[in-house]
């Protein structure tokens, strides 16, 4: 997910994503821990989006 897609989205919009970003987390720590899991670098990716959307979510906290 882009940071320029992510800055478009409201604040609210912003916080469902990290909801459902942890879940699509969760969802493929359970397929990794029964050995379902086909791409393991996925993982590292949602950790990055999550960091990146909460990243923007601060900063609109600091400037608003």
């Amino acid at each position: 997910m882009k940071a320029t897609k992510i800055r478009e989205m409201t604040t609210q919009e912003l916080n469902d994503k990290v909801v459902e970003l942890k879940n699509e987390l969760f969802n493929l720590r359970f397929q990794l821990a029964t050995g379902q899991l086909e791409n393991p670098m996925q993982i590292k990716a949602i950790k990055k989006d999550i960091a990146r959307v909460k990243t923007i979510l601060r900063d609109k906290e600091i400037n608003a």
